[in-house]
């Protein structure tokens, strides 16, 4: 055992629940480990022949051990995970931005999928699906009492072969079925306009492979439509992450040449790390440097550009990682409400062809060495989610609110908050009744609408007008633990 063992694996800094991950490939060499508890493995061995030979119905040995290590692995916190087949599949399509399908965005609507939009260039597009249609069939199967997972994964499946869906169009009173090929579909993570004479607004919605990509063309978009920019919202809201080296392009966007982004921590010495703003730090090969591209472009615009970043609750670790450094450098004003808390790090190894571990092996910190696990990052502004106050937020968990989740390791644990425990009984209620209410009405307005509050909030920022900030809203603490 005392031979190094090498394993190459992706670095990754994930986010919550659901959980994309922030992933650069790094070589580990891990030496010195300590013997192996014998009794313990023995105790495992028996458990495993009993299993086999006592339980009432034959078991499958592979799937046995399969979910003895996925709750082996579980049992340590939120994020670590042993990945099957199945599950690194869909990991590697998350953080990839690729999957194979008809191409729609997609949401709930009276049981029914509703299309959001159809993917730019997808088969869906193609097929002249438009927002607002309903999917009430796929293939043969009736939607209503479907999921939206259960859903999606009928739409997915191989390239080039075909799925049914049934549509119903409110716009012209009729339902009629159209017939798509599926293909790879390459997701977009990146939305940008002018909301208003030189006033941009520039949404990441993950951190994905094609993301450092897609926001160097639209901020390049962006200035030949209005070169004389004199003031950019980044909108970070509920981003739960994704790959660290396109965090990292991005803060470095933003910054001066070679400042720290972010730093990591951990037991291993590779886990130990210091990620500056210069591109050996996001560049996949020499031919690709779109944010140095985008820079030449711009003539170093979005270096000086006044910057609002909107976070909230759902903003979870690489979108930790660009705002904490933003905020550390007084780069722009951050508003919104505190984030997620999604400060550490996860390394991703491959087990076989298709199986891999997913294990937690740093903690990050903003330049200045704040830890952000089961805190988050606390704006300057704290904004209400709508013009008549917080609808839902006080029910969306955050780190801390995870079992098992990673303490902070500068301070222990959250405090008891009497203030956000009523909210949260009240936020009930109000859900109760709002569940009552006709599904269009129940709904947030869309990010980056002329109805999005906290929007119209930042431009006024950025204006120098009044700003509504929340009366209510205030930073979630930690406290060491008292022994």
């Amino acid at each position: 055992m005392g031979q190094k063992l090498k394993i190459a694996g992706w670095l990754s800094v994930g986010a919550l629940a659901g959980a994309l991950t922030t992933v650069s490939l790094q070589t580990v060499a891990r030496g010195n480990m300590a013997p192996l508890p014998l009794e313990e493995l023995q105790q495992l061995a028996a458990v495993f022949g009993m299993v086999k030979s006592d339980y009432v119905e034959p078991v499958d040995e592979k799937k046995l051990i399969s979910e003895a290590i996925s709750g082996m692995v579980a049992s340590l916190d939120p994020h670590s995970q042993y990945f099957d087949k199945k599950t690194f599949k869909e990991f590697s399509e998350g953080t990839s931005g690729k999957f194979v399908g008809v191409g729609i965005e997609i949401s709930q609507e009276d049981g029914l999928v509703k299309i959001v939009s159809p993917i730019e260039g997808s088969p869906a597009d193609r097929a002249g699906l438009k927002p607002n249609d309903l999917i009430t069939k796929i293939d043969d199967t009736a939607v209503k009492g479907l999921s939206l997972n259960d859903a999606v994964k009928r739409m997915r499946g191989e390239p080039k072969t075909k799925v049914l869906l049934t549509i119903f169009r409110k716009s012209e009173n009729r339902t009629f079925p159209v017939t798509i090929v599926r293909e790879e579909i390459k997701t977009q993570s990146v939305k940008s306009k002018i909301v208003e004479p030189g006033y941009g607004w520039i949404r990441v919605s993950q951190f994905q492979e094609r993301t450092v990509d897609d926001f160097a063309r639209k901020i390049e978009e962006m200035y030949k439509q209005e070169p004389q920019l004199k003031g950019l919202v980044l909108d970070l809201r509920n981003d739960p992450g994704g790959l660290l080296d396109a965090a990292v392009a991005l803060s470095a966007a933003f910054l001066p040449e070679n400042v720290t982004v972010v730093t990591t921590n951990g037991q291993l010495e590779e886990s130990k790390s210091i990620y500056k703003a210069t591109p050996q730090f996001w560049r996949r090969n020499s031919s690709n440097d779109p944010i140095t591209r985008m820079t030449v472009a711009t003539g170093g615009a979005l270096k000086k550009v006044p910057l609002v970043v909107l976070v909230n609750e759902g903003s979870a670790s690489a979108s930790e990682i660009v705002a904490g450094a933003l905020q550390d450098y007084k780069r722009g004003t951050l508003m919104g409400s505190q984030t997620f808390g999604k400060g550490s790090v996860q390394t991703v190894r491959q087990l076989g062809p298709d199986t891999a571990l997913k294990i937690t092996t740093a903690r990050y910190y903003t330049p200045n060495g704040r830890a952000i696990q089961a805190k988050g990052i606390v704006p300057e502004v704290m904004l209400d989610e709508t013009e008549n106050g917080n609808v839902f937020s006080a029910l969306r968990p955050r780190e801390a609110d995870l079992d098992k989740h990673l303490s902070n390791g500068k301070e222990a644990q959250e405090k008891k908050d009497p203030v956000r425990e009523k909210a949260r009984e009240d936020a009930i209620k109000k859900l109760e009744e709002e569940s009552k209410k006709p599904v269009a009405e129940r709904r947030l307005p869309e990010f980056g609408s002329d109805k999005d509050f906290q929007l119209i909030q930042a431009l006024n920022q950025l204006k120098g007008l009044p700003v509504k900030a929340s009366t209510t809203l205030a930073e979630r603490k930690i406290e060491k633990k008292v022994d």
